[in-house]
């Protein structure tokens, strides 16, 4: 399990592939320098209940993970948590959706 730790104490334990996925987004958003609400339901295991973070420039925020590689990032993923965070709830850790699929190319 990866960590995001958030400020200078605050941990929080994400599989690798998903945090990799929050870390591509919440990079894009803040070279922009926006700020935005960051929101997860903890699992079970975990004492469940839903976590929310603001996100700004000004707060320190570290990725740290276990796997020695980096996972290949699942596009579609991508743009739905990025959609996402545009919105009043700010962005939101979902499930990883399925990729679509390459597209064939024509016959000749």
């Amino acid at each position: 399990m990866g960590q995001l730790i958030y400020g200078s104490s605050d941990v929080y334990e994400f599989d690798d592939r998903v945090l990799a996925h929050v870390q591509v987004v919440v990079g894009r958003k803040l070279r922009r320098h926006e700020t935005f609400y960051l929101s997860w339901v903890k699992p079970v295991e975990s004492g469940s209940g839903r976590v929310t973070v603001w996100i700004s420039p000004h707060i320190p925020l570290q990725f740290h993970f276990v796997g020695g590689r980096p996972p290949r990032l699942n596009d579609t993923w991508l743009r739905e948590m990025l959609a996402t965070s545009h919105g009043d709830r700010g962005l939101v850790v979902t499930r990883e959706p399925e990729s679509l699929p390459l597209a064939e190319p024509p016959r000749p």
